[in-house]
């Protein structure tokens, strides 16, 4: 009988594992991305995100479809690590004396200035959210998770990523900088069904952000 790709990669079978990072890298770059709201940060979560999937290979359930919970669940927990030594290696420059900065008038430019600063206010407001509402907001909006998908991404009951996202919109709602999913908005439901109304509302304002 022929493995599963869950099987294979738990395995340890590189092509499996090559397979997964050419289905997924891209679903975890914009999921870190948003995160951190910085290109070459997103870049290298992704790259350690997977070599740390790689090494935690022998975690990956026996049952399951998609692996994709699964690599944002470690996406998460590499993002806030990046994310430390990011801010310490930014204050240590901040104790420089500053650079001159030259402008830059191309159209590309500016657009990824306009992009960044938007995405900057949602994360500013997210920053009001606790960690784990931010991690549901993030994998239910954003990357699309339904919220069997999200529990198992972040190793809780299915019950507390309900009432972590409710709790979420509950506080983007007082934000004005950050729209949310109306009331009527399709709640995400089992793994069959989507989310594009909840996702289309949460990140209206930062569409084209991603690469």
């Amino acid at each position: 009988m022929e493995l599963s790709q869950r099987a294979r990669v738990r395995a340890g079978d590189r092509d499996a594992f090559g397979l997964l990072f050419e289905q997924h890298a891209r679903a975890v770059y914009n999921h870190a991305f948003r995160l951190t709201g910085n290109w070459s940060t997103a870049e290298e979560v992704v790259s350690l995100t997977f070599l740390e999937a790689w090494r935690r290979r022998g975690t990956v359930r026996p049952e399951g479809d998609s692996l994709l919970p699964w690599l944002l669940g470690i996406a998460l927990n590499v993002t806030r690590n990046v994310s430390r030594s990011a801010r310490r290696h930014q204050a240590a420059l901040s104790r420089l004396p500053p650079a001159a900065v030259l402008p830059d008038f191309t159209e590309d430019l500016a657009a990824r200035i306009d992009d960044t600063a938007r995405l900057r206010l949602v994360r500013a407001a997210l920053g009001r959210l606790r960690r784990g509402e931010r991690d549901v907001l993030a994998l239910c909006v954003w990357s699309g998770l339904n919220y069997d998908q999200a529990a198992e991404a972040l190793g809780v009951p299915v019950g507390t990523v309900r009432s972590r996202l409710s709790r979420a919109r509950r506080k983007l709602q007082k934000l004005a900088e950050v729209p949310v999913p109306s009331p009527g908005a399709r709640e995400p439901g089992k793994a069959s069904e989507q989310v594009e109304g909840d996702r289309e509302n949460a990140v209206r304002s930062m569409r084209g952000g991603t690469r």
